[in-house]
């Protein structure tokens, strides 16, 4: 029942990551077209029905991956099994201080979370030497924790499991360098607005 919940709870988040990181690659073309394209998609998941599944699969993904994990610690795993675990161990403790910045952000300093929220740590030194990396390392762990389970679930026959793994790797990177790329204004910076830089 625990495997369920949490496969099923990160079908949920899966589709939710997808739009949010495609959003994301926007912002290749510029801040306008992130922002543009955000407002288009909160439409569909900022209402009080979508906002609470998605809450609730973060919280089922969270708890029961750390079961999952738990139960493992006696056994002998291998390499995939490793990294899945710990990439899972790494995706909880971002989604637990991403939406914390968030609801703080909506809900105490009343600041529309959007494109200049999410980039203000990215740009600004120094604690862009902290945020690149933990940003950096949440893509790829998202990349990673998929690329395990697609590779033991896969139906896909022409490519092998393993093969397919590392296709999706391949990917992730080039999707985060992408992303970096669109966030940080092609590598030159982005000017954060002055209610943004606290």
């Amino acid at each position: 029942m625990n495997k369920k919940l949490h496969y099923f709870s990160g079908i949920v988040l899966s589709i939710f990551i997808t739009l949010h990181l495609l959003n994301h690659l926007g912002s290749i073309w510029g801040a306008e077209v992130h922002i543009q394209s955000m407002n288009y998609i909160r439409k569909l998941y900022r209402n009080i029905v979508v906002e609470t599944l998605l809450l609730c699969s973060v919280s089922i993904q969270i708890f029961s991956g750390l079961r999952l994990v738990y139960k493992r610690k006696t056994l002998k795993l291998s390499f995939f099994q490793i990294i899945q675990n710990y990439s899972g161990l790494y995706l909880s403790f971002f989604l637990l201080v991403h939406l914390s910045a968030i609801m703080v952000g909506r809900y105490y300093l009343k600041l529309d979370t959007n494109f200049y929220f999410g980039v203000a740590g990215l740009n600004t030194f120094p604690i862009n030497l902290f945020f690149i990396p933990y940003y950096a390392l949440a893509l790829i762990s998202v990349f990673t924790h998929l690329a395990v389970v697609h590779k033991t679930k896969t139906s896909i026959r022409i490519i092998s499991p393993q093969a397919q793994f590392y296709i999706i790797m391949i990917l992730g990177t080039l999707i985060t360098i992408g992303i970096f790329y669109g966030l940080t204004s092609h590598f030159q910076g982005i000017d954060i607005p002055e209610e943004y830089r606290i």
